[in-house]
Protein backbone atom coordinates (compact mmCIF):
# COMPACT_ATOMS: atom_id res chain seq x y z
CA UNK A 1 0.00 0.00 0.00
CA UNK A 2 1.32 3.46 -0.90
CA UNK A 3 1.98 6.28 1.53
CA UNK A 4 1.02 9.78 0.37
CA UNK A 5 0.80 13.38 1.53
CA UNK A 6 -0.48 16.66 0.13
CA UNK A 7 2.20 19.34 0.05
CA UNK A 8 2.05 22.99 -1.02
CA UNK A 9 5.04 24.36 -2.93
CA UNK A 10 6.29 27.46 -1.10
CA UNK A 11 9.44 28.14 -3.12
CA UNK A 12 9.13 31.45 -5.03
CA UNK A 13 10.10 29.90 -8.36
CA UNK A 14 8.10 26.72 -7.86
CA UNK A 15 9.55 23.36 -8.83
CA UNK A 16 11.62 24.45 -11.85
CA UNK A 17 15.26 23.97 -12.93
CA UNK A 18 17.49 24.09 -9.82
CA UNK A 19 14.82 23.24 -7.22
CA UNK A 20 13.55 20.39 -9.42
CA UNK A 21 17.09 19.06 -9.76
CA UNK A 22 17.60 19.20 -6.00
CA UNK A 23 14.26 17.46 -5.42
CA UNK A 24 15.05 14.66 -7.89
CA UNK A 25 18.48 14.06 -6.30
CA UNK A 26 16.82 13.82 -2.89
CA UNK A 27 14.09 11.46 -4.17
CA UNK A 28 16.68 9.26 -5.87
CA UNK A 29 18.23 8.39 -2.50
CA UNK A 30 15.20 6.29 -1.56
CA UNK A 31 14.44 2.74 -2.68
CA UNK A 32 10.68 3.28 -2.93
CA UNK A 33 8.89 4.18 -6.14
CA UNK A 34 8.05 7.88 -5.67
CA UNK A 35 5.58 9.88 -7.74
CA UNK A 36 4.27 13.42 -7.86
CA UNK A 37 0.58 13.82 -8.61
CA UNK A 38 -0.50 17.21 -9.96
CA UNK A 39 -4.02 17.46 -11.32
CA UNK A 40 -4.54 14.62 -13.78
CA UNK A 41 -0.79 14.05 -14.23
CA UNK A 42 1.37 11.60 -12.32
CA UNK A 43 5.14 11.50 -12.88
CA UNK A 44 8.17 9.69 -11.53
CA UNK A 45 9.68 11.97 -8.87
CA UNK A 46 13.13 10.61 -9.76
CA UNK A 47 12.89 11.95 -13.33
CA UNK A 48 14.00 15.55 -13.85
CA UNK A 49 12.11 15.75 -17.15
CA UNK A 50 8.97 14.36 -15.55
CA UNK A 51 9.10 16.78 -12.62
CA UNK A 52 9.81 19.80 -14.81
CA UNK A 53 7.06 18.83 -17.28
CA UNK A 54 4.47 19.48 -14.57
CA UNK A 55 5.21 23.23 -14.49
CA UNK A 56 4.62 23.44 -10.74
CA UNK A 57 4.55 27.03 -9.47
CA UNK A 58 4.54 28.61 -6.01
CA UNK A 59 1.34 27.96 -4.08
CA UNK A 60 0.55 24.79 -6.03
CA UNK A 61 -0.68 21.78 -4.07
CA UNK A 62 0.77 18.44 -5.12
CA UNK A 63 0.53 14.91 -3.78
CA UNK A 64 3.72 13.03 -3.02
CA UNK A 65 3.16 9.29 -3.24
CA UNK A 66 5.62 6.50 -2.45
CA UNK A 67 5.44 2.74 -2.43
CA UNK A 68 8.18 0.50 -1.08
CA UNK A 69 10.25 -0.35 1.95
CA UNK A 70 11.12 3.25 2.89
CA UNK A 71 7.94 4.93 1.61
CA UNK A 72 6.98 6.79 4.79
CA UNK A 73 10.51 8.08 5.42
CA UNK A 74 10.81 9.14 1.77
CA UNK A 75 7.61 11.20 1.81
CA UNK A 76 8.35 12.79 5.18
CA UNK A 77 11.90 13.77 4.13
CA UNK A 78 10.74 15.12 0.75
CA UNK A 79 7.97 17.11 2.42
CA UNK A 80 10.50 18.60 4.83
CA UNK A 81 12.84 19.38 1.94
CA UNK A 82 10.08 21.23 0.07
CA UNK A 83 9.09 23.23 3.14
CA UNK A 84 12.53 24.15 4.49
CA UNK A 85 15.51 23.33 2.27
CA UNK A 86 14.59 23.92 -1.35
CA UNK A 87 16.64 26.73 -2.92
CA UNK A 88 15.43 29.30 -5.42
Amino acid sequence: MAFEKKVTITNETGLHARPASQFVKKADKFKSKIEIVFGEKEVNAKSIMGVMSLGISQGTEIILKAEGEDEEEAINKLESFIKTEMEE
